[in-house]
């Protein structure tokens, strides 16, 4: 007969192990799936059409514009600062595309590429005197925050608006879907099979160098749990009008952007810089470089994250460079998992942190909710997510010192 002990003993240290991660922020993206899951659980439970294929497929396109802007954001907080100004960068971009495109005559497309341009130069200017001057982020972002949003307003004329064609390049931004079966799920094979390849390759190349590598059942657990979610979202999706193209822009940036990070020497730079910068400039790192880089990613993803706002209404308003803009794009990079502290995060932290809030204002407008009520959730939600950051820094800080 089996002893039971070492049974007992076995999920004591598992359990420990658990809590231990918890303490330590070590459990990875689990507690915002968990956050996710509960949240849509609650509230298809309170209205059935919460989980529609109409309504999934409407919330799919609403997260790109902020989860644009949140994925820039991950980067500045990957440095340990803040850049305020994303907001006003977004609104602006869809100013200036309106008014070159409209007002001016100037080509979509050529617009479009001057609005993005402008993000990545004002980005590139915010760094510079950050970098450059010493001149605090904070301080930095904060009066670009203020004057783009003046130029913002200046553009945008006595009307406030300037509407554009609901046929043209930036309006099928977010009116655009693909319904034909054998592309959809074509995709969806394809994405799984790529991660696959990657992940098995990948563990092949470290253990052949001696390195610690992941378990096959777990690459291929993993292959399995994004094989039900691709083909779920496929299928539920197709129940409407089928896979949103801005859905698929805002993964493919997310994808890019993941890679950036972990795969590449200027990723690892960003995340030293994060960690320390003293520590970083000892191990070569070119602070003022990455630096000014990461400001001018930060605003050339608003831009485009404005580009996508403006898309969903047809028009570049105030709307576009709302304060609320700014302040969901950094509430959702920091539920999402991105430390406020800088050095740990990732770029799907965005995708995660902006489907919760949007999921919340979503299922708040079906249950004809006041907006009041929803400011006070997500911002419950949001001082959660930072205590838990703030309580596993701290007890890594204290592993540090013992």
């Amino acid at each position: 007969m089996t002893n039971p002990l070492p049974t007992k003993a076995r999920v004591a240290e598992y359990a420990g192990g658990v809590r231990r991660r918890v303490r330590e922020g070590g459990l990875g993206p689990a507690p915002v799936l968990l956050a996710l899951a509960v949240t849509w659980v609650v509230f298809q439970s309170l209205n059935d059409k919460f989980l529609s294929p109409r309504n999934l497929s409407v919330l799919s396109v609403d997260i790109v514009g902020t989860g644009m802007v949140a994925v820039g954001i991950v980067f500045v907080l990957l440095i340990g600062e803040i850049d305020l100004s994303v907001g006003s960068l977004a609104g602006l971009a869809g100013a200036v595309f309106a008014a070159l495109h409209v007002n001016v005559g100037m080509t979509e497309w050529l617009a479009v590429v001057v609005a993005v341009v402008c993000g990545t130069a004002i980005g590139a200017l915010h760094g510079f005197l950050f970098a450059k001057f010493g001149v605090p982020a904070f301080v930095v972002t904060l009066a670009g925050l203020l004057t783009w949003s003046g130029l913002m307003i200046y553009l945008l004329g006595p009307d406030s608006s300037i509407s554009f064609s609901e046929d043209g390049l930036v309006a099928s931004l977010t009116s655009r879907y693909y319904s034909a079966p054998g592309f959809t799920y074509g995709l969806a094979a394809l994405c799984t099979a790529a991660y696959l390849l990657v992940s098995l390759r990948d563990r092949a190349r470290r253990a052949g160098a001696g390195m610690p590598c992941r378990a096959r059942s777990g690459i291929w657990v993993r292959t399995g749990l994004l094989a039900a979610v691709a083909f779920t979202t496929v299928a539920v999706l197709g129940h409407f009008e089928g896979l949103p193209l801005a859905l698929l822009i805002f993964l493919g940036f997310i994808v890019a952007s993941d890679l950036l990070l972990r795969r590449t020497p200027y990723g690892r730079q960003v995340l030293a810089l994060g960690g320390g910068v003293e520590a970083a400039r000892r191990a070569g790192v070119d602070v003022t470089r990455v630096r000014v880089s990461v400001f001018m990613i930060a605003g050339t993803l608003a831009a485009v994250g404005g580009l996508f706002v403006a898309s969903r209404f047809t028009s570049a308003s105030q709307v576009s460079g709302s304060g609320m803009l700014l302040i969901n794009a950094v509430a959702a990079a920091v539920i999402g998992g991105t430390s406020l502290f800088g050095g740990r995060g990732s770029t799907w932290s965005a995708l995660l942190g902006v489907l919760i809030i949007q999921s919340i204002a979503s299922g708040m407008a079906l249950l004809g909710v006041e907006t009041a009520v929803q400011f006070m959730i997500t911002g419950g939600v949001l001082i959660t997510a930072v205590i838990f950051d703030s309580l596993a820094r701290r007890t890594a800080a204290s592993r540090v010192r013992t």
